[in-house]
């Protein structure tokens, strides 16, 4: 399904907005750094996939830029993206 057959107050970005960002799930919020899915595939439906071949949040941030090579959709800006977003929490933590 496409976001734009959701209803607005079920889209991520427009969702956020309205009820804030822990109103969320992680795909949604994985969704909105990825903003588009690929072919026959939605960008939540893509969240969701790559949280579960990388056990969820946690496992996505440890997971190397190479073992995000091998998922499609995910050419070098969303890979660069998702890199940058988990070494800005590892900094946050340490």
């Amino acid at each position: 399904m496409n976001l734009k057959d959701l209803p607005s107050d079920a889209r991520p970005r427009e969702k956020m907005m309205a009820r804030g960002s822990a109103a969320l799930s992680d795909a949604e919020l994985l969704a909105l750094l990825l903003r588009t899915g690929i072919q026959g595939k939605s960008v939540i439906t893509l969240a969701q996939d790559i949280l579960d071949r990388f056990g969820g949040v946690r496992g996505l941030l440890d997971a190397p830029g190479d073992a995000l090579e091998a998922i499609k959709g995910l050419g070098p800006a969303k890979r660069a993206e998702l890199m940058a977003v988990a070494e800005l929490t590892r900094r946050a933590l340490a």
